[in-house]
C-alpha cells in the first residue's frame, strides 16, 4: 500500500466524475446498515456527477472543493465553506464532506484532506469549524475525535426513504 503523502489541490471540473464515484461508493459502503438499503441502492454516480458539474459551474467561490491525488489518481475529496444554519450563514466554517476511495482507506488521505481543510478554514478566518456525522458511524466519529473534534450536543436527522437518520454535530477550532 502506498503511504507517500498525497498531493492536495483544488478540484477541477474534470474531477467531478471521479469525485462523484468516490462519494457515492463511500455512502454505499460506509453507511450500509445505517441508511436504508433502498436509498443507498438508488444513488447514482452519473446523477451525482451531473449535479456536481452544474454546482461547480455556478459556484461563487464560497465552497472549497479539494481532491487528494496519489500516483496521479484522485483518491479522496473534501468540501468546506461557511457554516449552514438553515438559510442563515454564520461566521463559522463547516466541513461538508470528506470521502476517501476504499482502496486508499487507512493510508493518510483522509487525514491530509482534514488537515488542509482545517488550514483553509483558519486562513478564511473562521473561529470554529463544524461538521455533521451520522450518529451511528463509529469509525467516522473516532476519526474526527482523534483530530480534536468534539460532539457539541446538537443533533438533527435527515429523511432517507421515510427513515429518520440521526446526525450529530462536531466542532473544534480550525488551527492547533
Amino acid at each position: 500500500m502506498d503511504h507517500t503523502p498525497p498531493r492536495i489541490r483544488p478540484m477541477t471540473l474534470a474531477d467531478c466524475d471521479r469525485v462523484s464515484e468516490i462519494r457515492v461508493r463511500g455512502w454505499q459502503t460506509a453507511y450500509r446498515g445505517l441508511v436504508p438499503r433502498s436509498y443507498l441502492d438508488a444513488l447514482s454516480v452519473a446523477e451525482d456527477a451531473a449535479r456536481r458539474r452544474a454546482r461547480f459551474a455556478q459556484g461563487d467561490g464560497s465552497v472549497v472543493n479539494l481532491v487528494a491525488e496519489r500516483g496521479g489518481e484522485v483518491a479522496g475529496w473534501a468540501a468546506l465553506g461557511p457554516y449552514r444554519d438553515g438559510d442563515a450563514r454564520t461566521g463559522d466554517g463547516e466541513l461538508y464532506a470528506i470521502y476517501v476511495d476504499d482502496r486508499h482507506a487507512g493510508t493518510g488521505i483522509g487525514r491530509a484532506l482534514l488537515r488542509e481543510s482545517r488550514r483553509r478554514c483558519a486562513a478564511a478566518g473562521y473561529p470554529r469549524v463544524f461538521l455533521w456525522v451520522l450518529k451511528e458511524n463509529t469509525p467516522a466519529r473516532r476519526f474526527y475525535e482523534r483530530a480534536g473534534f468534539r460532539a457539541d450536543g446538537a443533533e438533527e436527522s435527515f429523511d432517507a426513504d421515510g427513515v429518520a437518520v440521526p446526525e450529530v454535530r462536531y466542532v473544534r477550532e480550525p488551527a492547533g
